[in-house]
């Protein structure tokens, strides 16, 4: 479709105009392309993912508490633990010091590992056509 000169350019200007309308391509709408139009499906899957890792951080946050709190229930119920020594250390701060560090480090193993088993589902789910 060619629409008819304007008048002579100017200069060696040409003016280009697009087509008053687009043609619409019937196509199949996937996920991947509902995720990338930001459309309201997309947002729902999108929410759907933060929702699950939100989740799993409270979970594993809510883990990693409650050993906290049996130490200090520990410490609190046999008030006799912190006399104990071990090395000539007191065995509280042993417990503090060097116990919690691989507790903290199998939470964030947990954590990292569960974390990438959801987003691998979620991708999953948006590469199905």
């Amino acid at each position: 479709m060619s629409l008819p000169p304007t008048g002579p350019p100017a200069e060696g200007r040409m003016r280009v105009r697009a087509p008053r309308t687009i043609p619409q391509l019937a196509h199949e709408t996937t996920v991947l392309d509902e995720v990338a139009e930001q459309s309201a499906v997309g947002e729902v899957m999108v929410r759907s993912l933060i929702r699950s890792q939100l989740r799993l951080a409270v979970v594993v946050a809510a883990g990693f508490l409650a050993a906290l709190f049996l130490c200090w229930a520990l410490m609190a119920w046999l008030p006799s633990f912190s006399q104990w020594r071990i090395l000539g250390v007191p065995a509280p701060w042993l417990l503090l010091g060097v116990g919690i560090h691989p507790l903290i480090a199998v939470c964030a193993w947990l954590y990292v590992r569960a974390a990438a088993k959801n987003e691998n589902r979620y991708r999953d789910l948006v590469a199905e056509e």
